[in-house]
Formats: structure tokens, C-alpha cells, sequence
């Protein structure tokens, strides 16, 4: 065994001791503190950091292999919802043709930048720079790409004014989404919503997505409002607290749309001409 060693060495000695001198100089050039070596090694690190920054560009083939199976993946996942959500509409017009309902009303909406904020009091409210020049009326529904905002309140020919979900004067008629349980949402001051009106025997849980529904002459069924944080019952009462965490981040709005919704005149009179 030493002897088939032996020859190995003798047979590759010369590469053995360029490696060995590789070791030693690069071992010399890292100890040795010389004002000339010191200058060696630091071009020699320049010179590999420019290198490693010039060749950054290039990406990793195994990381693109991962990334292009993982948005493959996704695009196939999304195409199917799409699919899926493309035969709902269409299996719910055939629906809706067979039932003679009426079909809801597709909405338009005008952009907005919020340029003005009152989250101080208990009645907060955002200022918009569109106004009746850009067909916004008060009562029109104010969302954003995560929710709804609020509505409209009051108008200019260049701004208008918004009451925010964050106000206690505001009212929306809600609904929990996975399981229809109806009811209203109102703030009372706290960091959440609070959505009333729900009896103890309800199936209502943490997670759940809570949406406008159909009962509001102001607001258009099916508008994100936000996600049940917690529930808890109330004692001597039927209803039960149920906190509803905003999809909207109110501290961060910047840009909203405007729902070109008109509420119903007739059904407002009507309902108003009803209530005791």
C-alpha cells in the first residue's frame, strides 16, 4: 500500500509541489503585514470584488429552474380560478334569465388622491381632489384596491369630502360571506369595527370575511370591509361582539375610487317613509 503511494507522489510530484507552493505564498501574502504585500492583497481583493459584481448579473440556472416551475405552477392555479369564476358568472346570468331577476348594474368608478386626512376624532373624514365637475355626488360609495373606504358626504366643484368607516355616524349593512349571517357594522372608537346585530346562535367565526350586502340603498352588495378578529358573547343579551378588522390601512391611504352609485331615490323614500 505505502509502495502504490509512493509511486502516486513520484508519478505526480511535480503537481504536488506547485500546490504545495501555491499554500505557502497565498499562506505568506495573508500573514505577512509588508507595506508592498499589504498593497498586493488589497488590488487582489478589489480585483475579485469586481469580478464577483461584473458576473452578478449573470443568474443562477438552478434558481430559475425553481422559479419558473414555482410560477408555472401559479399561473396554472390562477388560470383554473379564472376559469372556474368565468363559468360562476356565466352559470349565474343563466340563472338570473331563467329567475326574471334583474342584473346587478355594472359600476363605474372615478380615481382619486387623497389629499387631505382627519383621523383625530371621532368622526373622521378624508378630503378628495374630484368633485362635481368629476361627476362625484354625495352618498357615492369610496373604495380602495383592499376595501371599502366610506362614502361621500359633501361635494365642491373640485373636492369632496368622504366620512371613512372610522366615523361613528357611519353605517353599513354587512354580511358575514362564508355564512350569509346579516348585520351592521359600526365603529364605537376602537382599533376594529364592530358588527351588530348578530345573535349568539349564528354561525359566525375568527377569519371570516365580512362584505357589503344587498339590504343598503347606498352601498353595492359584495365590497370588502374586513376580516372577523374575534367574537365573544355578550351576557344577558340574544347578540353576541363581534370584531371586524379593516381590510383598508386608513394611516396609509393615498389614492381611492370613487362608485359612480347613485342610491335609489324611490327606495329611500320608501324605506325612510317606513321606519317608525
Amino acid at each position: 500500500m505505502y509502495k502504490r503511494l509512493f509511486e502516486i507522489v513520484q508519478l505526480f510530484k511535480e503537481y504536488f509541489l506547485l500546490a504545495l507552493f501555491l499554500v505557502a505564498s497565498i499562506a505568506l501574502l495573508t500573514f505577512n503585514e509588508n507595506q508592498q504585500i499589504r498593497a498586493i492583497r488589497s488590488v487582489a481583493v478589489a480585483s475579485v470584488g469586481f469580478l464577483q459584481d461584473a458576473l452578478s448579473f449573470i443568474p443562477n440556472y438552478f434558481d430559475l429552474r425553481r422559479e419558473n416551475k414555482v410560477l408555472r405552477e401559479l399561473n396554472l392555479t390562477l388560470a383554473d380560478e379564472v376559469s372556474r369564476l368565468r363559468e360562476g358568472r356565466l352559470e349565474n346570468i343563466r340563472l338570473r334569465q331563467l329567475l326574471a331577476l334583474k342584473e346587478r348594474g355594472v359600476y363605474t368608478y372615478v380615481s382619486a388622491n387623497v389629499v387631505g386626512k382627519n383621523l383625530q376624532l371621532l368622526r373622521n373624514t378624508i378630503t378628495l381632489d374630484v368633485g362635481e365637475q368629476d361627476s362625484v355626488a354625495p352618498n357615492m360609495p369610496i373604495v380602495s384596491e383592499s376595501g371599502l373606504v366610506g362614502k361621500i358626504i359633501a361635494t365642491s366643484d373640485r373636492y369632496s369630502i368622504g366620512q371613512i368607516l372610522l366615523n361613528r355616524e357611519l353605517r353599513v349593512s354587512a354580511k358575514v360571506q362564508r355564512s350569509r349571517v346579516d348585520g351592521i357594522i359600526r365603529w364605537d372608537g376602537g382599533p376594529s369595527l364592530s358588527l351588530q346585530n348578530v345573535v349568539k346562535t349564528m354561525d359566525v367565526k375568527e377569519g371570516d370575511h365580512v362584505i357589503t350586502s344587498d339590504y343598503s340603498s347606498v352601498f353595492p352588495p359584495g365590497l370588502v370591509i374586513g376580516t372577523v378578529s374575534s367574537t365573544h358573547e355578550n351576557p344577558g343579551t340574544l347578540f353576541e361582539e363581534v370584531e371586524v378588522m379593516p381590510a383598508v390601512d386608513f394611516t396609509r391611504l393615498e389614492e381611492v375610487f370613487v362608485i359612480t352609485h347613485i342610491a335609489d331615490s324611490s327606495r329611500v323614500d320608501l324605506e325612510q317613509h317606513l321606519q317608525p
